[in-house]
């Protein structure tokens, strides 16, 4: 089959032959239809987490069961599912207290890669997945059967960026009716932040970002108030909107240092500061813990929105396919395997919020 390898960081991805070896006990081989174009894939490319290479990223895909091994639970071939990379033991700590986004379990793929190259050498899965490629190999943990009709590339975008941003709203901060929100980073994730404070009813939603085709695109997906920091007194401008007091939950969708600290100067007294976005390694904030204990603020970390696949993904398909979740305008472009690296370009430069790779014809 083929894949997008990433053999050194910085440098355009290299489409070659590989091998996927069968699954083992309790994994599953997926032919892939679609994967989506994450922000995370770009940072590893960049060198921006380190990482063994030769390495195949992307994580936000959906495909077609092909092939189940031993062991394998409430999955058939043929089966239409997500992949995606969080990966859950079911019997830790953290996934019999119900967080499964967070167990730490090694799975034996870890240490023995389902990928190589025609030359026998070891192709490192990033992200626990490694889906810039035709078919994957992962742990039946990382799939969620979706339903026959749910179009492909529609469907991707609810393995990541959909469930991260959205979930960092509803299942992390459990944001209320009523409530403030601002959501600094409008790519992906901001944008389904943006979206998920709109579905729970906050007000106002204030979205905020650099770019003029983010903050457009924002007011789409119900923000009910766009600031660019470039253009305007950004936390002047978001005090007026909140009544002098700051916002009750502010998001932080950009994996930017800068943009974190700017979320505390937007926070209310007792207000939240949820870190959704992920930065390079080493990159540190400046805190004033005194303020923050002064002011009974609090500030949370949301990982993968703290999505539990099987809860919320069903719930996440009933509010797409009623009209109330959008999928398909997240979509950008839609790319073929062999044009990949200007799918990624275009991303990395802000001109796209998802650019999709179809395994087949584009439409």
């Amino acid at each position: 089959m083929r894949a997008a390898v990433c053999r050194n960081f910085n440098q355009p991805l290299q489409i070659e032959e590989v091998f996927l070896a069968p699954p083992e006990e309790g994994e599953v081989r997926v032919r892939l239809s679609a994967c989506a174009i994450c922000h995370s894939d770009i940072t590893y490319m960049d060198g921006g987490w380190g990482g063994t290479l030769p390495m195949v990223l992307g994580h936000e895909a959906a495909g077609e069961v092909a092939e189940i091994g031993a062991g394998v639970r409430n999955l058939a071939v043929g089966d239409h599912v997500l992949v995606t990379l969080i990966r859950s033991c079911g019997h830790c700590a953290d996934c019999e207290r119900g967080e499964p986004y967070i167990c730490g379990t090694a799975f034996p793929i870890d240490d023995n890669s389902r990928l190589t190259s025609v030359d026998g050498e070891i192709i490192v899965q990033g992200l626990r997945t490694g889906a810039f490629a035709e078919e994957v190999v992962v742990d039946q943990s990382q799939l969620v059967v979706i339903p026959k009709n749910l179009p492909m590339d529609a469907a991707s975008l609810l393995s990541c960026g959909v469930i991260t941003g959205l979930g960092a709203v509803v299942n992390t901060a459990e944001v209320g009716y009523g409530a403030s929100v601002i959501v600094i980073g409008c790519g992906g994730v901001g944008l389904n932040a943006v979206q998920g404070a709109a579905l729970v009813n906050a007000e106002p939603v204030i979205a905020m970002d650099l770019v003029e085709k983010k903050l457009e695109a924002a007011r789409d997906f119900g923000a009910t108030h766009v600031i660019n920091p470039l253009a305007n007194d950004a936390i002047q401008q978001a005090r007026d909107l909140t009544n002098g007091r700051g916002a009750d939950y502010v998001f932080v969708a950009a994996g930017s240092p800068k943009a974190f600290e700017q979320g505390l100067d937007l926070l209310a007294p007792a207000g939240t500061l949820v870190i959704v976005g992920m930065p390079p390694t080493g990159q540190k904030i400046a805190v004033e813990a005194g303020n923050i204990a002064g002011a009974s603020q609090k500030i949370l970390g949301s990982k993968m929105g703290s999505t539990r696949l099987r809860v919320d993904i069903p719930k996440l398909v009933a509010l797409y396919e009623n009209g109330r979740l959008k999928l398909d305008e997240l979509i950008t472009g839609r790319y073929l395997l062999e044009e990949i690296n200007h799918a990624i370009d275009e991303v990395r430069a802000d001109k796209a919020l998802r650019n999709v790779i179809i395994f087949g014809k584009t439409s």
